[in-house]
C-alpha cells in the first residue's frame, strides 16, 4: 500500500475551514441557534469534494458539535465580557450628515464651521476625514450654516433625519479581536443600516435613521446582559 507525506486531511478540520470562511454562520453556530443535522446537509457536498470521499452525514454533525463548543469558549467568551461592561449609550437625534470631496479650501471651511459650533455647546458636531473625502456630521440647526460655509466645495451626499449612538467600551476592547464584528453583526440582523460608523480608542458612535434609532438602541443595551 502506497503511503503519502504530510498532513492528512481530517473532517473536522475541513469543516472547520468551511465554517471560519462564514463569519455570519461561525457566530451563529457559536450561539448554538443552527440545526446542526439540517446544516450538515448544507455543507456535505462541498466537505465532500474538498476530502475526495463520501462522508457520512453524522461524522458532520459530530465535526460541527465540537466545533460550536470550542468556538463558543474562544470566540464568545471574552467579547461578552467586555461588552457586560459597556459604559454610557447617548443618544442624538435630528442631525445631518454632510460628505465632501476633499479640496485645499475645506480645512479652511471647517475652521469657520467650528467656530459657529463652538458659540452653542448643546449642538452635535463630528468630523472625519478619508483619503478622498470629508465627512461632517451636525445637528439640523447647522444645516444651511453648512450649506453657507462650504458652498463652494463639492458635496457627494446628505442624508437627513438621523440620529447617532454613542457608546463607551471599556479599555479591554482594544485587546479583543471581534467586538466591532459582535456588535455590528446583531445590528444587521435587525436591519440596521449604519450611515457612519466613527470611532476613538474606547468610543464609537453609529448614524441611523430616526425611526431605527430605538431598535438600534435596544439591540446594543442588551448586549449588556448577554
Amino acid at each position: 500500500m502506497h503511503l503519502t507525506t504530510g498532513i492528512m486531511k481530517t473532517i473536522s478540520s475541513v469543516v472547520e475551514h468551511y465554517i471560519k470562511k462564514k463569519p455570519f454562520l461561525q457566530s451563529a453556530l457559536a450561539q448554538g441557534i443552527i440545526n446542526l443535522t439540517s446544516l450538515s446537509r448544507i455543507v456535505k457536498p462541498e466537505i465532500e469534494a474538498e476530502l475526495g470521499k463520501d462522508i457520512r452525514n453524522g461524522a458532520i454533525v459530530m465535526a460541527l458539535k465540537r466545533l460550536s463548543d470550542d468556538l463558543e469558549f474562544r470566540a464568545t467568551h471574552k467579547i461578552i465580557k467586555v461588552l457586560k461592561n459597556i459604559g454610557e449609550i447617548t443618544v442624538r437625534s435630528s442631525l445631518t450628515d454632510f460628505t465632501f470631496l476633499l479640496s485645499d479650501s475645506l480645512l479652511e471651511n471647517q475652521r469657520l464651521l467650528l467656530k459657529e459650533v463652538n458659540k452653542d455647546k448643546d449642538v452635535f458636531y463630528t468630523s472625519s476625514r478619508g483619503v478622498n473625502e470629508l465627512n461632517i456630521v451636525v445637528s439640523n440647526s447647522l444645516d444651511k450654516t453648512v450649506e453657507a460655509l462650504f458652498e463652494g466645495e463639492r458635496c457627494t451626499q446628505k442624508a437627513e433625519n438621523l440620529s447617532s449612538i454613542t457608546v463607551k467600551l471599556p479599555s479591554e476592547n482594544v485587546t479583543v479581536p471581534g467586538i466591532y464584528y459582535f456588535i455590528f453583526q446583531r445590528l444587521a440582523w435587525e436591519g440596521i443600516v449604519l450611515y457612519e460608523v466613527i470611532s476613538t480608542t474606547n468610543e464609537f458612535t453609529i448614524l441611523v435613521d430616526d425611526e431605527h434609532v430605538d431598535i438600534a438602541f435596544k439591540t446594543i443595551k442588551d448586549l449588556k446582559t448577554l
